[in-house]
């Protein structure tokens, strides 16, 4: 392992984002190690490095791999991440994405952690008041999820303030959709709720219909707009705050998104567009929990980090996300 730049610790990294950015950290020569209780992981997709199979809450295991690989950089994914869900299990959200990262935090502190990028989300704002929303909106998540995230948050600023040499950049994701282009690694969940998953297993026949939750919201079509970022930008993004967090040793809280939305019925459009298949859609009520509209202002990321987006494009991300369905299925990968 000496052959690398730096071992790097990645909790959650047989998930959806965390495997693409395992899949960068390698090629560009770190030594990732996936920690993982897969839960909802998959460990086929972690691409390089080593496994290590565990949960976040274990201390005495978590001290044993930053002991062992003498790790210095965290960068945590490890987290219940269904909005609807958290609505009516929001125990379990506190549980898993809280206490358990607190857990995580303490450990890493302990064991003279310096850098922690902290895979964060826009559901900590609520409904803002302004489109697009930027890092000094006012934090008033709807739901468990954002609140389960922003609890964290504020545990890293203080504990940051309080720990010489622990720096963090938290990210906070807008909606993540697209695929490895080389078709290796994506979104695998067995109850998928993201749209464009969704949307493209009714495109190939795993669902009579897709659902459209809420046509009624205060938008030009009446449903719902966000802002979709590819993963390998997102994952890019990653790797650049870890790189700045080494060189500035300064904390941030960074949005991660293009700044600009699409809406159900547009993504639909383009689902249709890409595949040429003409799927059924049924108009239901609102989901608990979902906000009209969420649009990043993502002027600071590119200030701070020099973060330039690669793939902003709703067509593309479409397509990297169809050829991976596709594989599932025609492969016949467990999902």
């Amino acid at each position: 392992m000496s052959d690398f730049k730096e071992n790097i610790l990645v909790t959650g990294g047989a998930g959806y984002i965390g495997s693409h950015v395992v899949r960068d950290l390698g090629n560009e020569g770190f030594f990732p190690v996936t920690y993982d209780n897969l839960s909802t992981g998959n460990r086929k997709s972690v691409l390089c490095g080593d496994f290590v199979e565990g949960d976040i809450a274990d201390s005495k295991l978590l001290e044993e791999v930053i002991e062992k690989y003498g790790i210095k950089s965290v960068i945590h994914f490890a987290a219940s991440i269904v909005v609807e869900e958290s609505v009516k299990k929001p125990l379990k959200y506190y549980e898993n994405n809280s206490v358990k990262t607190f857990k995580l935090i303490k450990t890493c502190v302990e064991k003279g952690i310096e850098n922690f990028v902290f895979s964060s989300t826009a559901a900590v704002y609520g409904i803002p008041e302004k489109i697009p929303v930027n890092e000094e909106s006012p934090l008033v998540p709807i739901n468990p999820y954002g609140k389960s995230k922003l609890f964290t948050e504020m545990v890293l600023k203080d504990v940051s303030a309080a720990t010489p040499n622990f720096n963090y950049i938290a990210l906070r994701y807008f909606n993540v959709a697209g695929s490895d282009p080389q078709v290796r690694i994506g979104q695998n969940y067995q109850k998928p709720t993201h749209l464009i998953t969704l949307a493209l297993r009714a495109a190939l026949g795993d669902y009579p219909q897709l659902k459209i939750f809420g046509t009624d919201y205060d938008t030009p079509d009446g449903t719902a707009i966000r802002d979709y970022i590819h993963t390998d930008d997102l994952s890019n993004a990653h790797l650049l705050a870890l790189n700045y967090l080494k060189i500035e040793k300064k904390s941030a809280v960074l949005n991660c998104g293009y700044g600009q939305g699409s809406s159900v019925l547009q993504v639909v459009d383009t689902i249709k567009k890409v595949t040429g298949i003409d799927f059924k859609t049924e108009k239901t009520a609102r989901r608990g929990g979902d906000p009209p509209a969420l649009i990043a202002d993502s002027r600071l990321i590119k200030g701070i980090l020099g973060w330039e987006p690669r793939f902003n494009d709703l067509d593309y991300i479409i397509k990297t996300a169809y050829q991976w369905e596709k594989k599932l299925k025609e492969k016949k990968i467990e999902r």
